[in-house]
């Protein structure tokens, strides 16, 4: 299974979008998960595939600050989210809050995982870098 694209997605209510059909396809069932990314994007797995990605997050030093940071950033925001008939499903209040999504969305596939930022994040996200170095005349 690989995500990939970009799709614009409205609020059908408050914080419902709709999985794009083409991601929707990927997942096995009407379960996945998301849980908050880095970037302040969130990021949405197949619940087999996360389960498998668990067992190595959770074979990580308790004694490594940066790991067990790691853990508790992913853990603590991962929730079990299930798909209604018409490809629905509700974010959760922290989740948008985490990621500064209103109304609207943008999902894009990332291979392994998708990923749902809002436009404006993700518009600076993908906007160039303009470099400019500093020659002595």
């Amino acid at each position: 299974m690989v995500f990939f694209g970009e799709y614009q997605v409205s609020f059908s209510a408050p914080g419902r979008i709709v999985l794009p059909k083409k991601l929707r396809e990927l997942l096995k069932g009407n379960i996945f998960i998301l849980t908050k990314g880095f970037d302040n994007c969130l990021s949405g797995y197949d619940q087999d595939d996360w389960n498998e990605r668990s067992k190595s997050l959770l074979n990580v030093s308790l004694l490594e600050k940066n790991e067990l940071a790691n853990r508790r950033f992913l853990f603590a925001s991962t929730v079990y989210l299930e798909i209604d008939d018409q490809g629905r499903f509700v974010i959760p209040k922290n989740m948008l809050s985490y990621s500064e999504i209103v109304d609207k969305a943008v999902v894009i596939g990332v291979g392994d995982h998708f990923e749902i930022w809002s436009p404006v994040n993700w518009q600076k996200y993908t906007q160039p870098t303009i470099v400019t170095s500093s020659k002595n005349k």
